[in-house]
């Protein structure tokens, strides 16, 4: 865990391959940013790192299932952003890998993140 012990809030831009995490303290502190291959032990070993029960958000794209599921599994409240709530990422004259981590943790934070709905498993197992 890091020298932080306050309570974190963590964007996760998700992609095939790799995968960005941003961390961020109560008050908006960029804490970490770190690159991964998506693995399921290295994204739980970044997540340890954000102390006991993180806000974790990542977007609904293809393939946030596994990480949703190890992220829940390391004691983490996954919150899954809906893709047309915040389309208007393409849009900024900016745009990297962080950057799209950290906005995502910041809508977490601030409370405006448009939220897609994750199932329970019984419902997933059902489809």
């Amino acid at each position: 865990m890091s020298e932080y012990d306050g309570h974190q809030y963590v964007g996760v831009d998700l992609h095939r391959r790799r995968s960005v995490i941003v961390r961020q303290a109560d008050d908006g502190v960029q804490l970490s940013a770190v690159r991964i291959l998506n693995d399921p032990v290295a994204l739980g070993l970044q997540i340890e790192q954000a102390g006991p029960d993180p806000d974790v958000v990542l977007e609904a794209t293809y393939g946030w299932y596994w990480a949703a599921d190890v992220l829940q599994a390391a004691g983490a409240r996954v919150h899954l952003a809906h893709l047309l709530g915040v389309k208007g990422f393409a849009y900024r004259r900016v745009k990297s890998d962080i950057r799209d981590a950290a906005d995502l943790a910041d809508l977490l934070r601030m409370g405006r993140l448009p939220e897609a709905w994750i199932a329970p498993l019984q419902v997933l197992e059902l489809r």
